[in-house]
């Protein structure tokens, strides 16, 4: 498997962390854990926008994994960097949270941006 196709599972894994995050800054409890989406719903600051944050890595995701398919397939670039772009996108969804999280909202548009041209960068292909 190419590093590429490690980072697709890697982003279907990272909303997970704003989860965790979400819930750890809620005071989340066994009791809340039957009815979780209404719980982080109700949540404020910090632990709503790991929520939300985690909501967006759900969103994109799938065009990620389509985009790396697609190079792949199509040879759009080479293969190393077609994995260059799929660990940069890895790492600016990282960063997407942790800016989410912590409320610099400007910082996270720009993040979130290179994230998206790296999908586009990946299906278009770029200079090797």
């Amino acid at each position: 498997m190419t590093v590429a196709y490690w980072c697709v599972l890697a982003a279907l894994f990272l909303p997970y962390l704003s989860t965790m995050i979400a819930k750890a800054t809620s005071g989340f409890g066994l009791k809340e854990n039957h009815n979780p989406r209404e719980f982080l719903e109700q949540q404020q600051g910090a632990s709503k926008r790991a929520h939300w944050a985690q909501q967006n890595g759900f969103e994109v995701t799938p065009a990620f994994a389509a985009a790396v398919i697609i190079a792949h397939l199509a040879a759009t670039s080479a293969q190393p960097t077609i994995d260059g772009i799929a660990l940069a996108f890895v790492v600016s969804r990282l960063l997407f949270t942790l800016c989410y999280v912590a409320d610099w909202a400007s910082a996270r548009t720009v993040v979130w941006l290179f994230g998206m041209g790296c999908i586009v960068a990946l299906f278009v292909g770029v200079s090797s």
